[in-house]
């Protein structure tokens, strides 16, 4: 009689492996539904007489070492699906895991084959790189390198950034010579100098850059030149961003680019510098040169480019302009009439004196450079400023140095790309093409552009957009190598540096009562040079978004009776984020007054070592409450402590009683399998608890 039977009941019975019964099975076309089939003892023994090819045998025939090694790593079977409708998910087949097992042991296998490189040759290495990419650029091999940490107490995995001082020490360990490249020092392939044919240049207007103090007069001194009335509509009266504008002396026209004055604002004085062909410093006649104008002066000259000299306010009582030529004499700035060889122009933007000769010499100074573009190559230049409008979206002024942009280009800028559905000029006209040296306002960006980013047009939209993704995740990169958040352990030596003033920390309790305790007795620590600010406080476990917030805060995660979830601590260890959690109120108040007062002892840590959640529960009246249970993540060690945590709430802390894969004992069981568990003194376990299990350690702490 025909009867509904179980797979591994049949493989139990002829004492042989569930692979070989499925074999079997499969070859007399027989089929197995969800663990189960119909077939009577006639027609399984029908299909074991089946002649049998030589790889199945193979592969059917368990081995004497497997057969006597019956853990979790070396046992080659079937896992018993405990969840009746896991295999209707779609999950992996035994044959798909043979078959990306031996692929993955075949990848494995040629990583190890790495050649060294030659002596004295230097390897450039991105900043941020992963462990494998350090692999390939420095030919060792990730088990050397994750050892090689190791020793340095520091645990990384396959996937995680290096920081550069990881990178090199790794280097030196290794002889190997290295260069760390940063995203921001890099220059893009269509940035690099691009030689044009002779006849392919034209002449293009001269960029100039107007910089110098604050409140020297150069917004004003612009103001004048176009009869414009920008400087009153500034915030405070001064320029918060670069603006570009364009005039036209004597039917040539002459672009200008005016930035910021104080100290706040350097770096974007810098991209100024970077991107013109003059640099015009302006200094008050009755003010003389300042840190600022120093500053100026030292961006033109890294940049490379001519400099010259506005006196300007000359009007006003008490200027001298003789004094400031003195004082620039000190910068190796020689007027002309003094011997050297820098253009020294007298002005008023007030009085409307001098404008008309410093336009002369911008253009006589133009006109010696001879500067030339291609108009007619790609386009390609570089992001003054960008802002979000709330009509238009994302809107960024674009310095054209090369090629003409036109309405329609797919355009990509570092981590920002899009294609240009619309561009007006420096007065809001609207613009069908730019061509080299003329600033353009372009709508069409997906995300702000950074301002000073180089911009170029390539071929269609997906390749803009597969340029940015790229740079976003080299910079994403670099951000987590080098990011890290406060700890207490490092609290003190921060404090006495001067870089902590406020301890920032994020609670979160089991319940609102342990809440309002925790945070009345921190409330009364009390340090003379740093307060504590709770930033974010509630009832659950901790979550991701806690995570970002301490992140961007610099703050500490204080947990009293509840655990991170699974992502919210791989996001910690990513962004850096120092989780602490406790069971007693007493010991949390202890580590942040020892953390104030750098006292901080070493300490007895809980490594996570595995998770396993509880899918099925079955009854044992000798025994009591069996979990049958899934690994998710780790392993779970039958030596281990273990931790039942559920909605987030550690219910119980104990050791397992027995652990067993299938019917066998094992010492461990690997992630992606399945076992039982039996706890010792705990029965009330319920379907979808977590089990942590966790090993105690000594770490010493720092501070």
């Amino acid at each position: 009689m025909t009867k509904r039977r179980k797979v591994a009941d049949i493989a139990r019975q002829r004492g042989t492996s569930v692979d070989d019964v499925l074999a079997h099975l499969k070859r007399a076309g027989i089929e197995v539904s969800e663990g189960q089939v119909n077939i009577d003892d006639e027609a399984l023994e029908k299909a074991y007489a089946a002649p049998t090819s030589l790889t199945g045998a193979r592969r059917a025939r368990p081995s004497a070492a497997s057969q006597g090694n019956r853990t979790a790593q070396g046992s080659r079977r079937r896992r018993v699906v405990i969840d009746a409708s896991a295999s209707r998910r779609g999950g992996p087949t035994p044959q798909d895991r043979r078959t990306r097992r031996g692929r993955r042991d075949r990848s494995e296998h040629v990583e190890e084959r790495v050649v060294p490189p030659q002596v004295g040759q230097k390897i450039k290495i991105p900043s941020g790189a992963t462990v494998k990419e350090a692999s390939q650029l420095l030919s060792i091999s990730t088990a050397d390198i994750i050892k090689a940490m190791m020793g340095y107490g520091e645990m990384v995995t396959i996937a995680q950034s290096l920081s550069d001082e990881a990178l090199q020490i790794l280097a030196d360990d290794f002889n190997r010579t290295i260069e760390i490249t940063h995203t921001h020092d890099e220059v893009e392939p269509l940035e690099e100098v691009v030689e044009d044919r002779p006849e392919d240049l034209k002449p293009r207007p001269p960029v100039i850059t107007v910089m110098g103090h604050v409140d020297h007069g150069k917004t004003s001194l612009l103001d004048a030149i176009r009869e414009t009335q920008v400087a009153a509509g500034e915030a405070g009266g001064i320029t918060q961003h670069i603006g570009a504008y364009q005039v036209r002396h004597n039917g040539k026209l002459i672009t200008f680019l005016d930035t910021p004055g104080h100290e706040a604002f350097t770096a974007m004085r810098a991209r100024g510098a970077k991107v013109t062909d003059i640099a015009a410093i302006v200094v008050a006649a009755d003010d003389g040169v300042m840190p600022q104008t120093v500053e100026a002066i030292d961006h033109a000259k890294a940049a490379g480019v001519p400099i010259l000299i506005v006196i300007n306010k000359i009007d006003k009582p008490g200027a001298n302009p003789e004094k400031i030529k003195q004082q620039l004499t000190e910068y190796n700035l020689v007027p002309e009439e003094w011997g050297g060889d820098t253009i020294f122009v007298e002005a008023s933007a007030k009085q409307r004196i001098g404008l008309d000769n410093f336009l002369d010499m911008l253009l006589l100074i133009a006109e010696v450079a001879d500067l030339k573009a291609n108009p007619d190559a790609p386009a390609s230049g570089y992001i003054i400023e960008s802002r979000v409008d709330p009509g238009r979206g994302v809107v960024a002024t674009m310095l054209v140095a090369r090629g003409t942009i036109r309405v329609g280009d797919a355009v990509v800028a570092g981590e920002a790309s899009g294609r240009v559905r619309a561009m007006r000029d420096f007065k809001g006209e609207p613009l069908q093409a730019a061509g080299p040296s003329t600033p353009a306002e372009i709508v069409g960006f997906d995300s702000l552009p950074q301002a000073g980013e180089f911009c170029h047009v390539v071929k269609d939209e997906r390749t803009a957009r597969t340029l940015a993704q790229r740079r976003a995740n080299r910079l994403r990169a670099e951000e987590f190598a080098k990011q890290r958040s406060l700890s207490l352990d490092d609290l003190f030596a921060r404090i006495a540096q001067g870089e902590v003033q406020d301890l920032n920390l994020v609670l979160k309790a089991d319940v609102g009562g342990s809440l309002e305790a925790l945070q009345d007795a921190l409330g009364q620590i009390q340090h003379p040079e740093v307060k504590i600010n709770i930033i974010h406080s509630g009832v659950g476990s901790i979550t991701e978004s806690d995570v970002d917030l301490a992140s961007a805060s610099k703050a500490i995660i204080i947990g009293f009776n509840v655990r991170p979830n699974p992502s919210a601590s791989a996001l910690a260890e990513a962004q850096g984020v120092d989780i602490r959690t406790y069971r007693v109120i007493y010991k949390v108040t202890e580590d942040v007054r020892a953390a104030l007062l750098g006292l901080l002892k070493p300490e007895f840590v809980q490594q996570v070592i595995g998770t396993a959640e509880v899918r099925r529960l079955f009854r044992a009246s000798r025994l009591g409450t069996i979990a049958g249970c899934y690994v998710t993540s780790g392993k779970i060690a039958r030596t281990a402590n273990i931790r039942v945590v559920r909605d987030g709430t550690v219910v119980h802390e104990g050791r397992i009683a027995s652990l067993k894969r299938v019917q066998d004992d094992v010492r461990e069981v690997l992630e992606g399998f399945e076992c039982g568990i039996l706890l010792d003194g705990f029965n009330d376990l319920k379907e979808g608890d977590v089990l942590e299990a966790y090993e105690t350690k000594e770490v010493a702490r720092g501070g």
